[in-house]
């Protein structure tokens, strides 16, 4: 007792816990009651009024495209009882397609990452949950030709996932531009050229983003696309698809974790422009449709292109899961913009003119029968990969719009940046105005238990 006396933090330390024995009930109590004030305020709530964590986390954002319809089990005719490679197996999509393939039945799974953490991360997961006996996780980068050749020799994988890419559209557009070229595009080269030579099905995941591109990623992605489809041609025995998507909800790259991070440090939250539309869906559907779409019958080169739903505006999005937060857009929550980022487009698109998509067997599927013959563009290529591996970016530059004349940059200079930011900024100001008048309390107040 005497050292109570004499140490004031330790006299309180202790009288807290003595005070926490005997009200130890009626805490619970009173947890009880307000947990059960939340459930009946919730409960009584439509699921489109849920916080940003509980909407947000499980993808059930109203305004997503989802496959609703597809929600059923998907057919492990694709996988089952075959050895499955994934490429960029840590990533967004790769590390999604290892869970629900896993749980396919293959008869063996081999997982691909050059980042040591990720694919850590996907192996600990794996390893937990065992869904799948045999499998392997393997360093490597798809860059690396002879390192990739000892893991097809070793692996002899049958049917091969190509998620592995850099995707990241305001970090690859000006000095990363090599970087990108070497993965999205030499990589892509180095496991179409392994599965054509050994015979495995080759499916790669391809963006909406290669779609009269207007960014450096856009750009590579698009003439994967084209190496890939060439490929196919020379190869007809072969089973090679492209499945292309536009951005997928919860990916390292999404908004959604962003603006969620930005509501719970007490906003703002940043938009780039009022108008900026997206195509999203879920993680899981897009994976989902990916593996029904490896799954269907096919001969040789298709291009699957998934039902994405009606285009979000950002804006939309933001302020609804500040709402979902229950938080009041632009009184509790601010929404900034900032201006189109280097590379960026208002409107991304699915599809070209040229590919006339009709729909599958599987609702939210379409294929596409590209016209187009990309044999006339393989020497530029072979001579991009050149520049790439010469570390010329200014070469590198000069060859990708020959390739894809349909390349269109959003911003060529500051000067565009900067003009686009005004223009949005004085749309924001007109938007805080508007929402920031006084409301009833019965409109704006929030009941708090």
């Amino acid at each position: 007792m005497a050292g109570r006396r004499d140490n004031p933090e330790l006299t309180f330390v202790s009288a807290a816990i003595d005070m926490g024995r005997w009200r130890a009930g009626s805490l619970i109590g009173h947890l009880r009651a307000v947990v059960g004030r939340l459930g009946e305020q919730v409960s009584s709530q439509p699921a489109s009024k849920l916080n940003s964590a509980q909407a947000v986390s499980v993808s059930e954002l109203p305004m997503l495209g989802t496959a609703a319809s597809f929600r059923q089990a998907v057919s492990a005719e694709g996988v089952w009882g075959r050895r499955v490679l994934v490429t960029g197996a840590g990533g967004s999509i790769g590390s999604e397609l290892v869970k629900q393939i896993s749980r396919l039945a293959p008869k063996r799974l081999c997982l691909v990452d050059s980042c040591e953490f990720n694919l850590y991360q996907v192996s600990y997961a794996l390893e937990r949950e065992r869904p799948v006996k045999n499998w392997s996780a393997c360093i490597c980068d798809i860059r690396d030709e002879i390192a990739m050749r000892h893991l097809f020799l070793r692996e002899a994988p049958e049917i091969v996932f190509h998620a592995a890419a850099l995707k990241h559209v305001p970090l690859l557009e000006e000095h990363n531009v090599v970087e990108a070229v070497l993965t999205n595009v030499l990589g892509t080269k180095v496991v179409m050229d392994l599965c054509a030579s050994t015979g495995a099905d080759f499916i790669a995941i391809s963006t909406d983003k290669a779609v009269n591109p207007s960014s450096q990623m856009g750009l590579t992605k698009r003439v994967a696309e084209i190496y890939i489809h060439d490929r196919a041609l020379r190869h007809p025995d072969a089973r090679v698809s492209l499945v292309r998507f536009g951005n997928v909800v919860g990916s390292s790259g999404s908004v959604v974790p962003l603006f969620r991070k930005q509501i719970e440090g007490g906003g703002p939250v940043t938009v780039t422009h009022p108008d900026m539309t997206r195509y999203l869906m879920s993680i899981e559907d897009a994976v989902r449709l990916t593996l029904a779409a490896a799954s269907l019958p096919q001969v040789g080169f298709v291009l699957y292109v998934l039902e994405m739903g009606k285009p979000v505006r950002i804006f939309d999005l933001a302020v609804e899961m500040i709402r979902f937060a229950g938080k009041r857009p632009f009184v509790d929550i601010d929404v900034t913009f900032v201006g189109i980022r280097p590379g960026e487009k208002l409107h991304e698109e699915l599809s070209y003119a040229w590919e006339r998509l009709s729909p599958t067997a599987v609702e939210g599927v379409r294929s596409a029968a590209p016209d187009f013959d990309p044999r006339p563009k393989l020497r530029k290529i072979d001579e991009l990969m050149a520049a790439a591996q010469a570390r010329d970016c200014d070469w590198i530059k000069r060859v990708l719009p020959q390739i894809v004349p349909e390349y269109a940059p959003s911003a060529d200079s500051q000067a565009v940046a900067g003009r686009a930011r005004d223009r949005a900024t004085n749309r924001g100001q007109k938007f805080l105005e508007q929402h920031r008048r006084p409301k009833s309390p019965s409109q704006s107040a929030i009941a708090l238990p």
